[in-house]
């Protein structure tokens, strides 16, 4: 038996890990998965060769690398714990509550960043979910789940930037900046109760919780971004700062659905 380390630069959140986690899961000789998000860091403990591995995370392009692989006769056991998966849930919930409020009020604010948030929210949302859906089930049922996943991300990101660029083109009025930062502030209130939800946690030296935890911060620095944008169309009087912010938001959602879809195929 062997424990092989990775270093992987692009993952950080739980959609880098449940990328890895399917495409590895064709691989027979993989006895255990552990992630360390913070770190960047995959170890697999598995038997016979490493190269089928590596090769396999490579063509992720999450610019991944192998660190060592060494002999072991230890191998980890992994357990499912119901609380863990309970937080989860809440943490899913909450995220797409908020998918819906700011969905909503962004469209009627004429805000892109209150909408490319939303889509962010939506995108932690499926993440989750397909985690969860996924779990027990046939590789064919995840590929479906991962399909129907990424195609719905990439036509919403589509539509976001197709109306983005409309909207830098053309004479459009300006986005309700009161709006914008009302409700950035409630979702970022609600993603600071996920965050301390999370590390409160007795489980939360736990790998997924640890994940959670990161793309949670990740959404608290997205809300404080549209905030900041707010401010700026207030005071500059333009809706620059809100079609920027939209723009970087709809980019990392578009690279997300791109990432799930070639995984899929």
């Amino acid at each position: 038996m062997k424990k092989s380390t990775f270093k992987i630069e692009r993952m950080d959140c739980p959609t880098e890990e449940n990328l890895i986690r399917m495409k590895l899961q064709n691989l027979d000789s993989i006895v255990n998965q552990n992630y360390d998000l913070a770190n960047r860091i995959l170890v697999v403990t598995h038997s016979g060769e490493v190269k089928p591995i590596e090769t396999e995370i490579a063509k992720l392009n999450l610019n991944s690398r192998l660190l060592e692989s060494v002999e072991t006769t230890e191998v980890e056991k992994v357990s499912e714990d119901h609380n863990q998966r309970k937080i989860l849930w809440i943490v899913l919930l909450i995220n797409f509550i908020f998918f819906l409020l700011e969905s909503t009020t962004g469209i009627f604010s004429r805000s892109m960043g209150l909408v490319a948030d939303s889509l962010d929210m939506l995108a932690d949302t499926l993440v989750y979910g397909l985690s969860l859906l996924a779990v027990g089930a046939t590789i064919i049922k995840k590929k479906r789940v991962a399909l129907f996943s990424g195609y719905f991300q990439l036509l919403l990101a589509l539509l976001g930037v197709f109306e983005v660029i409309k909207r830098f083109i053309g004479i459009e009025e300006l986005p309700d900046f009161k709006v914008m930062i009302g409700i950035s502030i409630l979702a970022l209130l609600a993603n600071t109760a996920s965050l301390l939800l999370l590390q409160k946690s007795k489980d939360n030296k736990a790998q997924h919780i640890q994940a959670s935890i990161i793309c949670s911060s990740n959404d608290v620095i997205t809300n404080l971004g549209v905030i900041i944008a707010g401010i700026l169309v207030w005071l500059l009087h333009s809706s620059l700062p809100d079609l920027i912010v939209g723009s970087i938001v709809f980019v990392i959602v578009f690279r997300g659905a791109l990432r799930i879809l070639k995984l899929a195929k």
